[in-house]
């Protein structure tokens, strides 16, 4: 019997069994569901076996399907270290990565997605400017840094923008506060609370630029630049702090804060990497990307990819 069995088939299963269910794996590696149910479908027919249960949450595989992972954790990591290495050959290694961002939270993601990238390229200087930038794209131009984290695109910049991920922004309050019995809070719910946040710039703040800005509400403000004395504030009836979900959710597990959703629809925040054009062409810049995109979607809560 020849056989049909494709890398494509192998990356569908590996990126099905990370994600967990069709509609994810299929975001994952940017097909549509539909295309994928098709390939793996056409891989069981062919073999007439198949290779997990349709209804299965999580997904559960079979030992037809356990075995092909197997060969996949087998061979798409040396596959991908075989396509590094001729890059390397026809391009050289040499090169560094800077990063700079403007946000506190992309701490909670950059440092993962910074050491699979780190075992990747080994040979790339891979470092954090220092600092949070209220202009890192700025860096870019002064050649300070190779990549920007920016949560807006500025059509006016002369930069490459890649899509990161989008994820949905909370209210935190303390559990006595007079909003608690809320499902969601508006633009008005701020005007008579102090809005605890980070040191940065307003238009730097989804919750300023998203919301209270158009509604022309001004609220008094109180910073920090730690999470958990945000928190701690917070959870003293100091005011209200708006996080990522992903970055609060620890705390509201421990009932320290609840987290209500801002707006009917939700707050949702974006993430890109900006980079000058001819960066865009260094083959461990587009790695670093797909990596923090793959990364952030599997692991963060309420990510979408962009």
């Amino acid at each position: 019997m020849q056989s049909i069995l494709e890398l494509r088939h192998l990356k569908t299963l590996h990126a099905l069994r990370e994600a967990g269910n069709l509609l994810r794996a299929a975001t994952l590696l940017n097909v549509t569901q539909s295309a994928l149910s098709h390939q793996i479908k056409q891989l069981e027919d062919h073999h007439g076996t198949t290779l997990f249960e349709r209804k299965s949450v999580p997904v559960r595989f079979t030992p037809a399907g356990e075995r092909l992972l197997k060969l996949a954790d087998t061979v798409l990591p040396q596959v991908a270290e075989s396509e590094r290495d001729l890059v390397r050959l026809a391009q050289g290694v040499a090169g560094q990565l800077r990063i700079a961002v403007e946000c506190h939270t992309c701490f909670d993601w950059l440092m993962p997605a910074m050491d699979i990238f780190r075992k990747r390229w080994p040979e790339v200087e891979l470092d954090i400017v220092s600092g949070f930038q209220a202009d890192p794209v700025g860096l870019l131009y002064e050649h300070r840094a190779d990549v920007a984290i920016v949560a807006e695109i500025d059509q006016d910049e002369k930069v490459d923008y890649h899509p990161l991920f989008s994820f949905e922004i909370v209210a935190l309050l303390a559990h006595d506060h007079p909003l608690a019995a809320r499902d969601y809070l508006v633009a008005a719910d701020f005007a008579s609370d102090t809005l605890i946040t980070y040191p940065v710039p307003d238009d730097m703040l989804d919750i300023v630029r998203q919301v209270l800005k158009p509604a022309g509400i001004q609220t008094p403000r109180r910073t920090t630049e730690l999470t958990v004395a945000m928190l701690q504030l917070v959870a003293s009836r100091r005011g209200i702090a708006t996080l990522p979900i992903w970055a609060a959710q620890s705390y509201v597990n421990r009932d320290y804060v609840l987290a209500k959703r801002i707006t009917p629809d939700g707050l949702i925040g974006k993430l890109y990497a900006a980079c000058l054009p001819d960066a865009s062409e260094k083959p461990y810049l587009a790695d670093f990307v797909n990596t923090t995109r793959e990364s952030c979607y599997l692991n963060l809560l309420s990510v979408e990819l962009l």
